[in-house]
């Protein structure tokens, strides 16, 4: 009988040392900011643009929150305020929970899971280096997952 080329258990643990790090090799270490004292609106307008969900808020360059969609509809539209005249540091989130770049994709889905926040700023000895997002998270999942499927059907002869 053949052997695996890796146990289903071996390939879980791959699965679960897949890092952080290796995230942003792949997509990039780039930082979407605003400052606090912008409107709403302009974030708003900002992640428009970028076509993401989130923008981290800097003041001095330090992290001094977050804002999301999720604080606009809840904090502007639902409150009736104007995205015009509203400032970011009104709304945004200012206890923002960061990881570091060595920490694993599994520990990240427990915390955006358990915490039922979207996205995570990476901070590296005080210095942003990035953020992943849910969606990094489960594309990662998937990828590996793939991978297994692969790896499976090569072994079990199925083209």
């Amino acid at each position: 009988m053949k052997k695996l080329p890796f146990t289903l258990g071996d390939k879980r643990k791959r699965a679960v040392v897949e890092t952080v790090r290796s995230i942003l090799e792949n997509k990039g270490h780039d930082i979407l900011s605003i400052s606090p004292g912008a409107t709403v609106y302009e974030a708003i307008a900002e992640m428009a643009r970028w076509d993401v969900g989130a923008l981290l808020v800097l003041s001095n360059g330090k992290l001094v929150g977050i804002i999301s969609e999720r604080d606009y509809a809840r904090k502007v539209i639902l409150q009736g305020k104007s995205s015009k005249e509203t400032l970011v540091q009104e709304i945004m989130t200012p206890s923002v929970v960061t990881v570091t770049s060595s920490q694993t994709v599994d520990e990240c889905m427990r915390i955006v899971t358990d915490l039922h926040i979207r996205h995570l700023p990476v901070v590296e000895n005080g210095e942003l280096g990035g953020m992943v997002s849910i969606g990094d998270l489960v594309k990662t999942i998937i990828s590996s997952q793939s991978y297994t499927i692969d790896e499976l059907y090569t072994y079990i002869g199925v083209s």
